[in-house]
């Protein structure tokens, strides 16, 4: 089951570079989520700004194939936010829009999970880091089932065994790791906030869902997993049509932990 976790009692290396990423996109989010609480469209549009700057800035020390599976999670979560939300309902922000910041948003969420999950901390420390969040957010499920809260979270303990498969079953579990906590941190935050609003019946399967759903990490894995896998076949399709030699460059044994499924 832990057969694609990092090896137990290896020393791996810390880079500052790995830290910077998540403590600044972890300062970010809460900063945006709550400015946009009460902003109005115009500073919405100009947070969406920064956040292109910010995203920019970080891909800058990112080699070819981390930059193609940013773009790949930029574009199919957007896609993905437009139909969930302005279509569906799933949920709802405050101007019935999705907002500016959103998809340089997902990219920096993205990048933050893969330099957290290659970071010599998540490496070393994987399977207590797993245990952590398998019983929190298990704990938080059952929670959302248990009739005690106002609103029922049936969806969330449905999408809970959806990370649970994404976590054992999937060959990069780090980066699924990774991305429940920052991703757990801006639903939270957003929630809160009323920067957004969860639906309290799901459109598509009826059933009643929290806000925000407990297992709602599972959604971002399904970006993440989309971007590993689609960026090596981008990369050999950018080559063959260009013949760009440096793009074939390898990962670094640092950066394995976001190879595709």
């Amino acid at each position: 089951m832990l057969r694609h976790f990092p090896k137990a009692g290896v020393v791996y290396e810390h880079r500052t570079r790995d830290y910077f990423i998540a403590g600044f996109t972890f300062f970010c989010v809460a900063v945006c989520l709550i400015s946009d609480a009460s902003a109005t469209l115009e500073k919405q549009n100009a947070l969406g700004v920064c956040g292109w700057v910010f995203l920019v800035g970080l891909l800058l020390g990112e080699n070819h194939e981390v930059r193609i599976q940013v773009l790949i999670a930029v574009i199919f979560a957007t896609i993905g936010e437009h139909f969930a939300s302005p279509f569906m309902g799933g949920y709802t922000y405050r101007f019935e829009n999705v907002p500016a910041y959103v998809p340089p948003g997902h990219g920096m969420v993205y990048l933050t999970a893969v330099a957290l999950a290659r970071s010599g901390f998540f490496q070393y420390f994987a399977r207590q880091i797993a245990a952590f969040v398998v019983v929190v957010c298990g704990l938080w499920s059952v929670w959302g089932v248990s009739g005690l809260p106002e609103q029922g979270d049936s969806v969330g303990a449905l999408l809970y065994c959806v990370f649970l498969g994404y976590l054992f079953k999937g060959r990069s579990p780090m980066v699924y790791l990774a991305a429940f906590f920052i991703t757990t941190w801006l639903e939270l935050i957003g929630t809160a906030m009323g920067t957004w609003v969860w639906a309290p019946i799901d459109p598509v399967l009826s059933l009643p869902q929290g806000n925000p759903p407990s297992g709602v990490a599972a959604w971002y894995c399904l970006v993440d997993a989309v971007a590993m896998m689609g960026a090596p076949p981008v990369l050999r399709a950018i080559k063959a049509c260009f013949g760009y030699a440096f793009l074939s460059k390898s990962l670094p044994e640092a950066c394995q932990s976001t190879e595709s499924e």
